[in-house]
């Protein structure tokens, strides 16, 4: 039972709330499922494991963004997602409850699949699938988070005046292999002379500043949609630099 508690832990640590995000694993959760054990089980095992379901606000975000991309299509994700919470808070209880719904139904699917999957599990089978799951975890979450904030538009990070010089003058190295020309750039930073440099010292300020006023209106929408888990520990103002979990 002990081990059984571990691996619970440890499939509910995998699903955090941006796996709900990848491509319909709703439809996934209202399906049935066919799970067969083989032999090699374990890689098989893990990439059928259900994902978490979507929240109420992410399911009506996800379905609202294609909508609003269509309508606006230069417009930044930021300001869509801003539109999209606006509507959100809007909208009346007897339809935010369709939602909340849907969610609770896709929770109480989830939470039968995992119980079912592990009545299946052998002694011997939970451990190696703990130790596979512990290896995965980290990747995993990583990509799901990654993706989580891109749809809800974070700000990119600001760049060094390094980097902006770099991207600045790749295109223009001549011909050659990546490698090739990266080498090529870099040599031309070092012979830049302070002056020059200067130029893309301010570049990196004023991409701190952008960064800064992004994600300060970025976390108030977060904030207004619940997402309080997305905010950063300490919010500073633009000065040497700008702290981020």
């Amino acid at each position: 039972m002990a081990l059984l508690r571990g691996v619970w832990g440890v499939l509910s640590a995998l699903g955090q709330s941006g796996a709900s995000l990848c491509a319909d694993c709703g439809s996934r959760l209202r399906a049935p499922f066919s799970f067969v054990y083989v032999p090699r089980w374990f890689s098989s095992t893990l990439s059928s494991y259900p994902k978490k379901p979507m929240t109420s606000y992410v399911r009506f975000s996800k379905e609202q963004l294609p909508i609003f991309k269509a309508q606006n299509p230069d417009a930044k994700n930021s300001e869509l997602i801003k539109r999209i919470a606006e509507l959100w808070r809007e909208l009346p209880d007897s339809e935010k409850k369709i939602y909340e719904d849907a969610y609770k139904a896709d929770w109480q699917a989830y939470k039968e699949e995992i119980n079912r999957i592990q009545e299946q599990l052998t002694p011997s089978q939970i451990v190696s699938l703990e130790k596979e799951i512990m290896q995965k975890r980290l990747k995993k979450k990583a990509i799901i988070k990654k993706r989580e904030l891109t749809m809800l538009g974070k700000p990119k990070r600001p760049r060094s005046a390094y980097n902006i010089f770099i991207s600045e003058r790749f295109q223009e190295a001549k011909d050659g292999s990546s490698q090739l020309k990266l080498k090529t750039v870099n040599e031309s930073w070092k012979n830049l002379s302070s002056s020059q440099k200067q130029v893309y010292i301010q570049l990196a300020e004023d991409d701190k500043i952008r960064y800064y006023n992004e994600m300060k209106s970025w976390e108030e929408q977060m904030v207004e949609v619940g997402r309080n888990d997305l905010l950063r520990r300490k919010v500073k103002p633009h000065a040497k630099r700008t702290e981020e979990c």
